[in-house]
Parts: structure tokens; C-alpha cells; sequence
């Protein structure tokens, strides 16, 4: 897979098909696999960008404090790296904490913007649940431990208990003891820290807010915190899902993110 420098990071990214670009972003356990499907759906029409943030994948550590800023720096210069003026941006939970701060760095590279289970800000169980699970690694050191602690809160309860064999699945992927867990603890605090509530009335970028009604980490507290200061947005609610409405009403997520892209196309 090709890497390219954006200054402070190296990024590792993937790219398939031809067309107006759209660029996806993952959140922070995740890394650019989190988009397979998507890749897989799209890039007959578009060309889609996925990438690892710095601190995933195989992309750069991020052994010093750095913040959701810094991450959009990073990659607005991936976007500069690879010839790309503007694209549609979606981000799911850090990621579109990221994309904010592009939206409020470089309006003109974003044609539109997609938020899935992400926040401006988040709600003090949001912050409680990350704060959390990053204190739970740094105590036991193990991502392994980690994993069954963390991934019961993705989902929905319905779907937990009506998934026993994908959620094992889950949990095992997120065991991998590969992953850095410094990285993990920096990004963390970038997410907790994470606050442009106040700013996103100066976003006139096309907007759509997706939430999960039954996510705790970026809740719809946090959904409608954005819906009331973004003035150029359309929020849509998976009522039977969690955090990863993504896989959990995967065909509607798909439909309603395939739809936002004709309705701002280029």
C-alpha cells in the first residue's frame, strides 16, 4: 500500500475507482479496513480515498499529544499529496471530528460532509465511556483484556444479543496486540478534548448528522448539540442502533450516504 509524507505523519492509504473523490475517515480504535464495504459499494462511480490516521495501521505513531487539528492537517496534506482540490468527506466519530476541523481550516475542499456517530463536543457519558476505556488500558496493558470491555458499547443491545458469532469476531479483531497503545491513549485525549460547539455556525458546508439511537459515546445529545448550530444540515436517526449504525442498518446507512453524495454532487 503507498504511503505519503504530509510533514508530521506519514499516512498509509488506499485508493479505487475513478471519478469525484470522496475521502473516508475512521474513528479511533479503527483503521482504513473500517471502509472495505464502502470501497467495495462506491468506487464503481467515485474515487474513493481511505486512509490510516496517524497513530492506526501502518500510518505514522503518534507518541506526543496531538489533536483533532492536527489529525485534519494531516489530512488536508494527504488530500494536497494525491492532487485532490475538493471531495466528499465522511468521518465516522473521530473522523468527523477531523472533518470539522477541515470544514473550518479549508471550506473549498469540502463538497459536503457526512458525520457518522460523531460530535462538535461530547456529553459528559461520551466523554466518561472514552475516559474510561482509555483507563482500562493503561491498567492492564492489554488490548486483549480491553476488547470485551469496549465492544458490548458499539452496538446495540438487540444486536449484541442477536449476534453472539460477529460480535466474538469483533472482539477478537480488536484483541490484536499490534496495536500501539500510546497512540491510543493520545488520540483518546485528543477526542475528550475535542470541542468546536461554538464554532460550527461558521460551517456552510452541506452537512448531514447520523446517529445511532442507542449510541452512549457520541449520543444524541451530542447529535443534536450539532443540529442546532450547524447551519446547512440534515440529521438522520438509526432507531435500532448503537455506535456502529454503520454495520448494524448497514443497507440504510449505505442508501442514505449514497443519496447525500447525488444531492451535492459536484
Amino acid at each position: 500500500m503507498p504511503v505519503v509524507n504530509t510533514g508530521r505523519y506519514d499516512i498509509n492509504y488506499v485508493e479505487e475507482g475513478e471519478g469525484f473523490p470522496v475521502l473516508l475517515i475512521h474513528g479511533l480504535a479503527g483503521d482504513h479496513t473500517a471502509w472495505l464495504p464502502q470501497i467495495a459499494a462506491w468506487k464503481d462511480k467515485y474515487r474513493v480515498i481511505a486512509f490510516d490516521n496517524p497513530g492506526s495501521g501502518d500510518s505514522s505513531l503518534v507518541s506526543d499529544p496531538a489533536g483533532t487539528a492536527d489529525l485534519a492537517d494531516a489530512t488536508l496534506g494527504l488530500m494536497d499529496k494525491l492532487g485532490i482540490e475538493k471531495a466528499h468527506v465522511v468521518g465516522r466519530s473521530m473522523g468527523g471530528a477531523v472533518a470539522q476541523h477541515m470544514a473550518l481550516k479549508s471550506p473549498e475542499r469540502l463538497q459536503s460532509m457526512a458525520l457518522a456517530a460523531s460530535f462538535a463536543r461530547l456529553d459528559p457519558l461520551g466523554s466518561q465511556v472514552i475516559a474510561n476505556l482509555q483507563q482500562l488500558l493503561t491498567w492492564r496493558k492489554s488490548w486483549a483484556e480491553w476488547a470485551p470491555h469496549a465492544v458490548y458499547l458499539f452496538v446495540a443491545p438487540g444486536f449484541y444479543n442477536a449476534n453472539a458469532e460477529l460480535m466474538a469476531k469483533i472482539t477478537a479483531l480488536v484483541s490484536g496486540e499490534d496495536r500501539d497503545m500510546v497512540s491510543y491513549d493520545n488520540l483518546a485525549t485528543a477526542c475528550i478534548e475535542h470541542d468546536v460547539l461554538d464554532r460550527l455556525s461558521e460551517i456552510q458546508t452541506p452537512t448531514l448528522v447520523m446517529g445511532g439511537r442507542f449510541d452512549p459515546i457520541c449520543s444524541m445529545t451530542a447529535q443534536n448539540w450539532m443540529m442546532d448550530q450547524l447551519p446547512n444540515a440534515e440529521l438522520e436517526v438509526f432507531e435500532n442502533s448503537s455506535h456502529f449504525f454503520l454495520m448494524e442498518e448497514a443497507e440504510k446507512a449505505m442508501t442514505t450516504i449514497a443519496a447525500w453524495f447525488e444531492k451535492n454532487a459536484a
